[in-house]
């Protein structure tokens, strides 16, 4: 297959179809000739660059080869890129080596590759010898298409034939697929059916869509595929139709006024969606407009869009925003290029370029003696820094003048201004005039090489003290003395001094005293001197070590006065000898051999320690059982010897200080036989033991809980024995087996009689005798006695299962109500015959006859009883002889009553 342009003029077809196209040049005039590719700089993989005629140069060659790893050849003679090439000169060659292997012979072809740029000559040469553009004889292999974008026309536009080899020998059909035909845009490129010829029907935007993959195909009329599918890509070529577009309308920056020449501001971007690499999206930016106009402080790199300031200093008390008008153009800048524009918003950010100045060089001030915390002068101050900013807010500095600590100077954070204040009362007797030099500057450094204090921020205060008369002054507010402990009553001792600051004596002043912890002294009206009231004891005093203060009122004539501590020192007299710690003390012999006494002394360490201790000879017995011995200047060790029994021992010992001070205490010692001395102590206080108030709660409470159980227990008796038992076989709905061959009575009846669960679950009860039950002639005689307010019909059921056991309840009182045989044959009889069918078996569970008997009956009323366990008769006298049972019994009727 070949493409072809239309006939249009010779230099339209040469410019647009070989810039694109790959001719393949074969200097064919002799055989095995170096043959020339004309090819592009960058070459894709796997694209074909050209055809050599192979048989031409060696027809029976059956091995090719390639001297190129980067091309292969196929044996019709094309030539592909194995991998993406790019030529970096503009010719290179390899060679293609022909075998034969049957006659072992080989030739081979020289392959030159040349850029495109000489393309152009030969087909100036061409053009030379034609006058007419002939077709010539293609093959069908991939020809690149390009079309403009935004095409005004005509439509249909032609773009290229597509030819067959294959049209020669048969009659072909074309068709094509891809984006474009049958895929979105739909419709846009078509091919005539006959002639190959590939038109486009509108224009296209590169932006949307720059290239179009489309495949050719060629096939007979049978539907034979004449030739492999085609690819067939058609480019759009790039139209500069998209202005540059900033990335923000509006961009925002800050600068420091103190920022030096160069320093970068900000950077600015745009975008242009024409085709990137080339002249339509190459930018160039620049500053259009500045605002304030003049003069020019900031500049824009054309690459880059990077501002940078042009100024050696911007000053934000001039110009605080500057405002730019952004322009970037492409085509590299030139005047053709489209333009966009975009707003650059500066704001210039404060320093601190201004130093805070004083209003005035010097300030006078007053202030009375005597007086503190009072706000004295107030000192302004200029700055032209923004202000509320710490550029703007001021430090005051006292440089000289209050070496004495007199003032204070503070910055008010409304106005800015120092407040200057006196914190030390100021005498005017010693000094009448005070001269400071206040010194200002910000709280951050200044931006400026300039000194950091000038003569611009210092200024002089002079303040003025005024006289006052005032009264007695108490200085300095704590005096000391020093006094023996133990110093006679009655002995004078220098005491408190003031005096009057205007006329600097004591002369007229009157002392007194406020405060005596211990009522030890007295103190002189006149003078301010202490006597001892009472003798001085250092012991007592808490702590020991601290100085005894008392604090004294002196008054001055005007009545005006003061107050002062006067500190004495009490100081220490050998007055107490060592003590012993210990009391009492057990040694457990023989896990303890000794025990060790401690001693101490409340006088000063210099009348204490070392101690002596030692066993006094007016103790023979202690000094024959005990031995004493030093273990440090403050113990000793207390032994026994081995003669010494296990007794309690009261033992003296004498202890001395160093200054001679001693004293005797006698101890007492319990040797016991013990593992522990905290047992040895519990055993012989044992006898001494005290009830606490939770143990007798305790006791007590077992005691009561021992009468509510005998009380229970007597309770029970008392009941069991009182009321009528019987045995509780009828309850249970079983028939006693007497083990006897002859007939017996049996004892059926319960001692609280049937009990059931009623509707209004009422518990009732009733007692019956079973007569001598007999079937003859129809005839049977039960009687029954009731219970107190019972009916038969109440211990009956609808349809459940009773035990005589559960009709048991409340206390009942027997009446002479007699029920009638219909319903208690009713009530009876389904039970008493389930029960007398299973005695009625023996251990196999076959019938026996030993159990239950017939006897014959007697007649109504007969002399004779029943054999029940109850009489007919209702009289509760009949039932005295339970209340009458032996001992013995008693447990068993106990036990059949089941309480």
């Amino acid at each position: 297959m070949a493409a072809a342009g239309p006939r249009r003029s010779l230099r339209g077809a040469v410019c647009r179809q070989l810039l694109l196209t790959l001719v393949i040049f074969s200097l064919a005039a002799e055989t095995c000739k170096e043959v020339i590719l004309n090819v592009p700089s960058k070459l894709e993989a796997d694209k074909i660059i050209g055809r050599v005629n192979l048989e031409e140069c060696f027809s029976s060659a059956d091995l090719i080869q390639s001297s190129d790893p980067d091309f292969r050849v196929l044996n019709d003679g094309s030539v592909y890129t194995a991998r993406d090439v790019v030529l970096s000169d503009e010719k290179r060659s390899f060679t293609i080596r022909l075998s034969d292997k049957r006659k072992q012979t080989q030739k081979e072809v020289a392959v030159l590759l040349e850029h495109q740029k000489k393309v152009f000559k030969v087909l100036k040469k061409r053009h030379t010898r034609e006058t007419v553009l002939r077709r010539a004889k293609r093959r069908w292999a991939p020809i690149p298409c390009s079309m403009q974008e935004n095409s005004l026309g005509p439509f249909p536009l032609f773009l290229q034939q597509v030819e067959s080899d294959a049209a020669q020998n048969y009659t072909v059909f074309y068709s094509i697929s891809g984006r474009g035909v049958d895929q979105e845009p739909l419709n846009l490129f078509y091919i005539e059916r006959d002639t190959g010829n590939l038109f486009c029907t509108r224009p296209v935007d590169r932006e949307e869509y720059d290239v179009f993959d489309l495949i050719a195909y060629a096939s007979t009329a049978d539907g034979y595929s004449a030739d492999q599918p085609l690819p067939l890509p058609i480019r759009v070529e790039d139209e500069n139709d998209n202005h540059p577009v900033f990335t923000e309308a509006i961009y925002n920056f800050e600068v420091s006024e103190s920022s030096r020449l160069g320093t970068t501001v900000g950077v600015v971007c745009a975008t242009d969606r024409d085709e990137p690499d080339t002249m339509h999206t190459r930018l160039k930016y620049s500053i259009l407009e500045q605002t304030p106009r003049s003069p020019g402080r900031f500049s824009v790199h054309p690459s880059t869009g990077v501002i940078t300031t042009v100024s050696h200093y911007l000053d934000r008390e001039v110009v605080d925003k500057y405002s730019l008008i952004m322009k970037v153009q492409d085509m590299d800048g030139q005047f053709f290029g489209l333009i966009g524009t975009s707003t650059c918003i500066i704001t210039v950010t404060d320093s601190n370029d201004n130093a805070p100045t004083f209003r005035q060089k010097a300030y006078e001030a007053f202030v009375e003696e005597n007086v503190f915390n009072v706000e004295i002068l107030r000192i302004s101050i200029e700055d032209k820094d923004l202000i509320n900013t710490a550029n703007w807010r001021a430090n005051f500095t006292i440089l000289k003048g209050n070496e004495n600590g007199h003032f204070k100077i503070s910055t008010d954070k409304g106005t800015n201004e120092g407040v200057l204040c006196v914190v030390k009362p100021l005498n005017y007797e010693e000094n009448r005039q005070v001269n400071l030099e206040i010194g200002v500057s910000n709280e951050v450094p200044f931006a400026r090489d300039i000194p950091r204090v000038t003569a611009l921020n210092r200024a002089l205060v002079t303040v003025h003290v005024r006289d006052l008369d005032e009264g007695p002054e108490c200085s300095p507010a704590a005096q000391f003395v020093r006094i023996k402990e133990n110093l006679a009553v009655g002995s004078k001792i220098n005491g408190y001094k003031a005096y009057d600051p205007d006329s600097r004596s004591s002369n007229g002043l009157r002392y007194k005293k406020l405060h005596d912890p211990k009522g030890w002294i007295t103190i002189d009206e006149i003078s301010g001197s202490i006597i001892t009231s009472k003798t001085l004891d250092r012991e007592v005093e808490t702590p020991k070590n601290e100085l005894y203060n008392i604090t004294v009122l002196v008054i001055d004539q005007d009545n005006r006065s003061c107050t002062g501590t006067l500190a004495v020192d009490i100081e220490d007299v050998n007055d107490n000898p060592p003590d012993i710690l210990q009391d009492y003390v057990v040694i457990c012999k023989p896990k303890m051999e000794y025990t060790d006494i401690l001693a101490i002394d409340p006088d000063e360490p210099v009348h204490g320690a070392p101690f002596y201790f030692s066993l006094p000879n007016t103790s023979p017995e202690a000094n024959r059982l005990w031995t004493l011995t030093k273990v440090n200047d403050t113990a000793a060790r207390l032994s026994y010897r081995k003669n010494a029994g296990f007794q309690k021992y009261t033992i003296p010992i004498t202890v001395k200080d160093r200054a001679g001070q001693s004293a005797t205490k006698m101890l007492t010692v319990n040797l016991c036989d013990c593992p522990h001395p905290s047992q040895c102590r519990e055993t012989s206080r044992s006898t001494g033991v005290i009830l606490g108030k939770w143990a007798i709660l305790a006791i007590l409470l077992g005691i009561a809980l021992l009468f509510s159980v005998l009380l229970t227990l007597v309770c029970g008796v008392f009941g069991a024995t009182k009321g009528k038992r019987f045995p509780e076989d009828l309850a249970q709905q079983n028939l006693i087996i007497s083990n006897t061959e002859a007939p017996g009575d049996d004892r059926v009846c319960s001692a609280n009689g049937f009990m059931t669960q009623t509707v209004n679950n009422s518990s009732q009860g009733f007692c019956g005798t079973v007569g001598s039950g007999m079937k003859n002639g129809g005839q049977e005689t039960i009687e029954m006695m009731k219970g107190g307010n019972q009916t038969l019909e109440s211990c009956r059921g609808a349809g459940h299962h009773h035990t005589l056991d559960s009709c048991r309840g409340g206390h009942t009182e027997v009446d002479n109500c007699r029920y009638t045989y219909s319903e208690w044959h009713s009530f009876t009889q389904p039970r008493l015959g389930e029960k007398l069918h299973r005695c009625n078996q023996n251990e196999d569970h076959m019938p026996s006859q030993d159990y239950v008997l017939t006897y014959n009956y007697e007649g109504r009323g007969s002399p004779a009883g029943s054999v029940g366990c109850c009489s007919e008769k209702q009289e509760e006298d009949v039932l005295d002889f339970l209340n009458n049972l032996e001992p013995k019994f008693i447990t068993l009727a106990e036990a059949c009553a089941k309480r």
